[in-house]
């Protein structure tokens, strides 16, 4: 078992160097080639490198081994329960969790709150920036349970996901012209952070595991789709946040 364990994780090391290679070959050319210098801290940064490269490997293994059979074996669980209200209410509580341990969302809601300071939409006191960040972070992690109670719905019911798409980016488009100017940028780039690191490995799983489990449902033609409510959502709530607030 152990050495089964540790050839997979070999085979995942080598993918994620083979994945990080064009990366690494493009800096590195236009370093060495174009600028013709060598960067300061090469030691530094070939470290880094290789941390970069042992933590895909440990985040991408992790995943094969806790995430996806996580997510798939509730799914399948709860489906097989009958009840639709426990799903819906599993799936918006999966979202709205896995949306405020997003790193990345962290990331952007902190650096927001400093610009919005800056640029003297907010007061510049530590209460206004926390403020900020935490309605930020909560609309969007709102937003993100709504998308995937939209998206387990789409599945049992059979919606068109199209049509569902269509009619939120015109939504979006709509509500960017008279959304304030200051939060339309935040609220596309919220849309891009909830589907990061924590949250696509869950939503993914619940959705293939959902359309596996129900009678008539394709997962490859129903169980994805949940990750483009999970982008689409967040635009919406955060805009119609700033139109509420500022």
């Amino acid at each position: 078992m152990m050495t089964k364990n540790l050839t997979a994780f070999w085979m995942h090391t080598k993918g994620s160097m083979r994945d990080l290679a064009p990366i690494v070959f493009v800096i590195a050319f236009f370093e060495l080639v174009v600028l013709q210098q060598v960067p300061d801290g090469l030691f530094g940064i070939l470290v880094g490198v290789g941390l970069v490269v042992i933590g895909l490997t440990c985040f991408i293994y992790g995943l094969e081994l806790a995430l996806f059979p996580i997510g798939d074996t509730l799914a399948v669980a709860l489906a097989r329960k009958g009840s639709v209200m426990i799903l819906l209410v599993f799936a918006f509580l999966l979202g709205f969790g896995t949306t405020i341990a997003e790193p990345a969302l962290t990331a952007i809601a902190k650096e927001a709150s400093e610009i919005a300071a800056g640029a003297g939409a907010i007061p510049n006191t530590e209460a206004a920036l926390k403020n900020y960040v935490l309605g930020l972070r909560i609309t969007v992690a709102l937003s993100v349970g709504t998308a995937l109670v939209l998206g387990v719905l789409r599945i049992i019911l059979g919606w068109s996901l199209p049509l569902i798409i269509i009619c939120g980016y015109v939504l979006v488009v709509i509500m960017t012209g008279i959304a304030p100017a200051d939060i339309v940028g935040v609220a596309y780039d919220s849309g891009g952070v909830t589907t990061s690191t924590v949250t696509v490995p869950l939503v993914t799983a619940l959705g293939v595991g959902l359309a596996s489990t129900i009678r008539g449902r394709n997962p490859l033609v129903d169980g994805f789709g949940l990750i483009a409510f999970a982008s689409l959502l967040p635009m919406v709530f955060v805009m119609a946040y700033g139109m509420l607030m500022f």
